[in-house]
């Protein structure tokens, strides 16, 4: 199926691969990987303590705010990185030593995560009220509806009501998409692809 609906309310919940929280697994490839053998992962998680990240070795990972006051992560370098509710993306390698500090209560945060050299992708905020074009040329491309309202997606003519705080998974479908939102819209654009060499 080229189009899926992702709904946190009906996906698989399981725990952290460190023990320290859970996530939600919206999508994964292959459909019957576990968290040691994915090709790559989309998941939430809703996160109420500072903590460690799960180290996840050979793997690339992007990180987004999509509900709460934001969190400060922690490099292994030093560096210290903010992350607030609809801002920017944070990309990191998955064996990276991070640690998470919530900075006024919990978080939902969004993952994505490829394996490394089999499979890259990158995440991007998107903007916009009324109609906008997108292209897709991407094998993967996700669609996060990160906004407080509805955003209807035309996808090779097939019409995709995408509610708030759910994403479409587009496989294998590249072309133009028509986007409309008739309040002020915010989605996480995600675009996943094979490694070439």
């Amino acid at each position: 199926m080229p189009c899926i609906l992702l709904d946190p309310a009906t996906a698989r919940a399981m725990p952290w691969k460190n023990g320290g929280g859970s996530t939600v697994e919206l999508a994964i490839s292959p459909a019957d990987a576990g968290l040691e053998d994915f090709a790559w992962r989309i998941s939430t998680a809703q996160v109420e303590v500072d903590g460690a990240f799960s180290s996840f070795p050979s793997i690339d990972r992007s990180l987004a705010v999509l509900a709460g006051n934001g969190v400060c992560l922690q490099r292994a370098d030093g560096q210290r990185e903010i992350l607030l509710s609809g801002g920017a993306t944070a990309v990191f390698d998955g064996e990276e030593a991070i640690s998470a500090q919530l900075l006024d209560g919990p978080i939902t945060d969004l993952n994505l995560m490829t394996r490394r050299d089999v499979w890259k992708h990158e995440l991007q905020v998107m903007k916009w009220q009324g109609t906008q074009g997108l292209e897709n040329d991407a094998a993967v491309l996700l669609l996060w509806n990160a906004a407080l309202s509805a955003v209807e997606v035309n996808a090779g003519g097939a019409m995709h009501h995408l509610a708030a705080g759910n994403g479409l998974l587009i496989e294998n479908e590249p072309g133009q998409l028509h986007l409309h939102a008739q309040r002020p819209a915010l989605l996480y654009v995600a675009r996943l692809n094979r490694c070439t060499s």
